[in-house]
């Protein structure tokens, strides 16, 4: 009875001792943050010696202005080619640029439904971005789009990209054209892991030179368990990126070229109410590599399709879809280590974006370059298409002719109430 008595007070001695040490650590902490009264009365926090765990985080905040914030309206069909077929899939637009008085976008392209990986794989279609190959089209005023024909094919039996070419961007450097890309070999199984191919030309109508080899694949030190093909069985996960890399983008960043990309995790789990995604980027001294990745990845927590941009002398970064900090702008002045700078509401979101880099994104609008452009849509599960995304900057929430913080009257009365 006395052994028990003691082991008690040991373990009530021990836990006061660990709770008065973690009030300590609250209360050094509490006095290295900057708490003043301007900030205070900002959020409305009337007791600084009462401080909650949300005003802790809120008083921390190293950004809270406006300038980043948008809000996303229904999108729109388009026209001409582009618009809805019936047993056609078009999806991951690219990013939109103006050449020869021209907007040119690339996109994933393929035909007939999707039947997963029940049957035969080798023979199947798993996926509506399986059996894809690149294709392009041109728009004078971005809403009726002429499709031009295949921009990358697949690759010969046995090649790398012999299955399927999907999901590319474009970058333009010193008049050349570059199309970065994901690529799946055959057979298509839950454990494939796919890489990221390149392909070059001097004009945006091609002829298109390929890569031999991929510029960038998935690490390599995660272990499957068993030989099933469950993508979910493991003996070790590895990297965040140890199954697949997908979405890439490069853009030129102080004399170098950042590939940014999506990994995929052997293993992946569902945390924070979504998928276990994460980004990563890779960098070269040339466009066409070789690319190293950065020791600092995964450089986010969050995210799915790759959005990425050069403004205010740094890299800003749409996150969405997926993890605790989706659907906010981030930004990092060095391209990796990004921090939020805004939210975005959920409704509305495009996904997959093609970004409109005739665009600028001054330091005083960021985001401008988001006030329209194009995004693929699920028509239903086996069909996807291209349509046209716009948004509007807000940094006011007044009503309908109402006096601003800025003194002027407002007609917008989007969410005042």
């Amino acid at each position: 009875m006395k052994k028990i008595k003691y082991t008690l007070s040991t373990l009530l001695v021990i836990i006061l001792f660990s709770c008065n040490e973690k009030v300590e650590q609250n209360h050094i902490q509490d006095e290295a943050m900057e708490i003043t009264d301007e900030k205070l009365d900002r959020f409305g926090i009337t007791n600084r010696d009462y401080l909650s765990a949300a005003s802790k985080r809120a008083l921390d905040w190293k950004y809270v202005e406006n300038d980043w914030y948008r809000v996303f309206k229904p999108m729109q069909p388009l026209k001409g080619d582009l618009a809805y077929e019936e047993g056609v899939v078009r999806r991951d637009p690219s990013a939109m640029i103006k050449e020869n008085g021209k907007y040119y976008v690339w996109y994933s392209k393929s035909t007939g439904e999707s039947q997963g990986f029940g049957g035969d794989v080798e023979k199947d279609k798993v996926f509506p971005w399986d059996r894809c190959d690149i294709w392009y089209a041109t728009s004078v005023d971005g809403w009726t789009w002429k499709e031009e024909g295949p921009a990358v094919l697949r690759g010969e039996k046995g090649s790398y990209d012999d299955r399927s070419v999907f999901t590319v961007e474009i970058m333009k450097h010193d008049d050349l054209y570059y199309l970065c890309y994901q690529t799946v070999k055959s057979p298509y199984t839950v454990r494939v892991k796919n890489q990221v191919g390149l392909a070059w030309s001097k004009s945006p109508n091609g002829p298109w030179t390929k890569s031999e080899e991929p510029i960038l694949s998935p690490a390599d030190n995660g272990v499957w368990k068993g030989t099933e093909q469950n993508r979910f069985m493991v003996e070790k996960k590895g990297d965040f990126d140890s199954h697949k890399v997908h979405d890439p983008c490069i853009i030129p960043f102080k004399g170098k070229f950042y590939l940014y990309y999506k990994g995929e995790q052997m293993g992946e789990e569902i945390l924070f109410g979504g998928r276990q995604i994460r980004h990563g980027v890779a960098v070269a001294d040339n466009p066409k590599g070789p690319y190293v990745k950065s020791k600092y990845n995964p450089i986010s927590n969050s995210g799915h399709e790759i959005c990425v941009w050069p403004t205010s002398g740094g890299i800003a970064s749409l996150i969405t879809t997926d993890g605790p900090e989706r659907n906010t702008f981030q930004f990092a002045e060095d391209g990796v280590n990004f921090e939020i700078r805004g939210a975005v509401k959920g409704a509305n979101m495009p996904h997959a974006i093609g970004i409109n880099r005739t665009l600028d994104a001054p330091a005083d609008n960021p985001t401008q370059v988001f006030e329209w452009g194009l995004s693929h849509v699920y028509n239903n599960w086996n069909y996807q298409s291209i349509m046209r995304f716009s948004s509007e900057r807000k940094t006011s929430h007044v009503a309908k002719g109402a006096v601003s913080a800025k003194g002027d009257k407002k007609e917008d009365t989007q969410d005042d109430n």
